[in-house]
């Protein structure tokens, strides 16, 4: 049994639709990011950078005691080895996946929520950063665009990538992006849209939305951390 400590943003769903995916039994543990969760020492306990997703495994492989960890991609690879699922065993496939997948953690996902921030977040609108940040996303929808000309999915088949970077495209008219402009990007995106267990993914996270509003005391939580 898996335990997802939680919240409804795209680092939490990648791990939602890999669950899904594979048919692995978990439980939600809701971590209300707006509400100053993430602080909770129990929490901390297990994800000491007080961010979601992170996850306890009370059957790991080895037999030992359970297993917590933090971070998405370490997490998605962690449960891709358990399961046997999406992310291929030989050398050259593997390869392509990893890089795929820590070209989103390293680049797609910090560009894009930064553009996430200065265009609908931030107190005040600041033209360079904004500009900056959209031009980056930009470019980034341009690299997976190109990298979807040949291929159906990023690495060759479904995968853990695929998992990892659908997520910060959810958002993209937010991102002042238009699918339209990277027909690759666009046909991927519809494609794993309409896969069920993506579906069942996002409607686990539609049944939190009402606890998911961005008040301005969850502005004050989320972006004016400092050390606690």
């Amino acid at each position: 049994m898996i335990d997802l400590y939680y919240w409804t943003t795209p680092n939490g769903h990648k791990v939602t639709i890999f669950l899904e995916e594979a048919d692995v039994d978990y439980t939600i543990k809701p971590i209300n990011i707006g509400k100053g969760d993430q602080f909770n020492p129990a929490f901390l306990a297990i994800a000491p950078n007080n961010r979601i997703p992170a996850m306890v495994d009370h059957e790991p492989a080895d037999g030992g005691a359970p297993l917590s960890l933090f971070e998405s991609g370490a997490i998605l690879q962690y449960l891709a080895e358990k399961t046997g699922q999406f992310l291929p065993s030989g050398l050259r496939d593997r390869a392509n996946v990893m890089q795929w997948l820590f070209w989103q953690m390293g680049g797609l996902g910090p560009m894009l929520g930064q553009n996430h921030h200065f265009n609908n977040y931030a107190p005040e609108k600041i033209p360079y950063a904004i500009n900056r940040y959209v031009k980056e996303t930009e470019r980034l929808y341009g690299v997976l665009d190109t990298q979807l000309k040949d291929h159906e999915f990023i690495a060759g088949d479904y995968s853990i990538a695929d998992m990892a970077c659908y997520p910060w495209i959810v958002p993209y008219e937010a991102q002042q992006q238009n699918l339209e402009d990277f027909p690759n990007v666009k046909r991927w995106f519809e494609s794993i849209k309409a896969r069920p267990a993506v579906e069942r993914a996002y409607a686990i996270a539609e049944s939190m939305r009402a606890e998911s509003t961005m008040s301005d005391e969850a502005k004050a939580i989320l972006f004016g951390q400092g050390r606690r």
